[in-house]
């Protein structure tokens, strides 16, 4: 019978230290996947950022002033003469 107890209490130790041990790593990769998660949110944080900006800096190429002053400058681009334009009807 104290053969038996003896054994019992054993398991029962290794039943608690195997449970405290998944706690600690339970908590530790908790911790990890927390921190990873701050890193992804900073990540796209910065992103939403840039994403703006590059929003801003296309709405201003594409203004349509902007647009006539580069083809009038780069391009050599003017406006036809009303001789020039034609008609089509369909």
């Amino acid at each position: 019978m104290k053969v038996l107890g003896g054994l019992f209490m054993l398991i029962l130790v290794a039943a608690v230290l195997s449970s405290a041990i998944a706690v600690v790593w339970t908590r530790h990769e908790s911790r990890v996947l927390f921190v990873e998660l701050t890193r992804l949110q900073n990540v796209r944080d910065e992103l939403n950022i840039e994403y703006g900006k590059l929003e801003l800096e296309q709405a201003t190429w594409a203004e349509p002033r902007r647009v006539d002053d580069e083809a009038r400058q780069k391009l050599g681009m003017v406006n036809p003469k009303p001789q020039d334009i034609q008609l089509v009807r369909r």
